[in-house]
């Protein structure tokens, strides 16, 4: 059972450094401010979702904490970026 979890890290492991490159390359060229939000986004869901799969495979659930907050995180950036593109002002 630990081989075939070493081979699946291994085997996503490339798609998701690709990704993560795609991403930044967004996020830096990015023409406007939806793109880089979105860029930003993305590498933070996906962070999460590696941060969540760490904790499986070490069996700590303590690790699922700041996958948790960092996908929270991504979302609060989200709202406050939609209502700064829609209204110009982030008040309350």
């Amino acid at each position: 059972m630990v081989e075939f979890t070493h081979l699946l890290f291994a085997i996503l492991a490339a798609p998701y450094i690709a990704a993560v490159l795609m991403y930044t390359a967004r996020a830096v060229k990015g023409p406007t401010v939806p793109d880089i939000i979105l860029a930003v986004d993305c590498m933070s869901y996906d962070l999460a979702v590696f941060l969540a799969l760490l904790s499986v495979y070490y069996q700590s659930p303590l690790m699922i904490a700041p996958a948790i907050l960092l996908a929270l995180w991504a979302y609060l950036l989200d709202v406050f970026a939609s209502k700064y593109l829609v209204s110009k002002e982030v008040g309350a």
